[in-house]
């Protein structure tokens, strides 16, 4: 495993972050191809022996039974130390106007949930999931400044939005010498690029960790076009982002196969060294329903695709509608 810088920070974390989005409660919340606790568990293990350090969930995976699974599965085979714990807020927790968003009575009671279901005093990485447009960014920056001055948060981050919002939520941050944020979790993949334009310049140039989420297009990348999964079937929302623009995307799915072939290696190591290979992402965020899923990805911190690799991949890419923002 190789561990590098996250953004500007000194925090140590291994290459990949393990998404946990897969583990909860499929009986609770909108991921019935979710895996149980007794099904979960064996992968956080794998991922701890593999040297994976980075856990990234969210409150609301599983109405929360996700992180529920995560953390008693990190508390009883690693020490707390030693890992680096990311979840989320924003989405809809409970009923009421009151139940989901970026206010400032949101986030505190939120992290305190959170908290509770980790089982620990503190989350490495506080990410606000989505931006909120119904809660003046001034509220949710002072409100996240205050969880790291309590001691509930050690560093903040974003996921999901425009470039200018990012920039915008830093600058006000600075200029009121709040907590700024060190991370952008977006979505990013051979299918969906559009974020080279404006997003990962804008971390680049102001050393910003890059946690890319579905690196593997909901696993479009590891398999033939037409084949399909449970998950596929069941995820609404993979469904939305992957009919936008299918002839297009059919042909990187053939190129990833050709060049996957051609290496003898699974496809999903393709996929993924190509996100790896672009600049600046830190960790990209992983997920595994399979152990070999784990081994795989592993496996492509060691592929390096060459030059004409990479623009052979590229070169089928048109122009996508703007994605992933809701």
């Amino acid at each position: 495993m190789e561990y590098v810088k996250l953004g500007s920070t000194g925090l140590d974390v291994s290459r990949l972050c393990l998404g946990c989005m897969s583990y909860g409660e499929p009986n609770r919340g909108s991921h019935p191809w979710s895996l149980s606790e007794e099904e979960s568990r064996p992968f956080i293990k794998k991922a701890l022996d593999l040297g994976i350090n980075f856990f990234d969930t969210a409150n609301v995976y599983s109405d929360g039974s996700s992180e529920e699974i995560v953390g008693r599965a990190l508390k009883d085979f690693a020490n707390r130390d030693e890992v680096v714990i990311a979840t989320k807020v924003h989405g809809q927790m409970h009923e009421g106007p009151n139940g989901r968003g970026l206010s400032r009575k949101a986030i505190m009671t939120e992290i305190d949930n959170s908290l509770k279901r980790l089982g620990t005093d503190y989350v490495d990485l506080y990410q606000i999931h989505r931006w909120d447009y119904n809660t003046p960014i001034e509220e949710t920056m002072e409100a996240l400044h205050d969880l790291v001055k309590a001691g509930k948060v050690r560093y903040i981050g974003a996921s999901s939005m425009y470039a200018w919002q990012f920039l915008k939520a830093n600058y006000i941050a600075e200029s009121h010498g709040w907590t700024r944020f060190v991370t952008m979790q977006n979505y990013l993949n051979l299918l969906y690029r559009e974020e080279e334009r404006e997003m990962l310049p804008l971390c680049k140039e102001e050393k910003i960790g890059v946690m890319p989420w579905s690196p593997m297009a909901r696993g479009r990348l590891t398999r033939d076009w037409n084949e399909s999964s449970t998950r596929k079937e069941a995820d609404e929302f993979g469904k939305f982002l992957y009919s936008q623009m299918e002839e297009s995307d059919r042909k990187v799915v053939e190129r990833v196969k050709k060049i996957a072939d051609e290496r003898k290696v699974p496809r999903a190591q393709v996929a993924l060294a190509w996100v790896l290979q672009k600049e600046p992402v830190t960790s990209p965020i992983v997920g595994a329903t399979k152990i070999h899923h784990l081994e795989d990805e592993v496996s492509a911190l060691s592929l390096k695709l060459s030059d004409d690799e990479v623009k052979h991949l590229e070169e089928p890419y048109v122009a996508h509608p703007i994605l992933g923002f809701s």
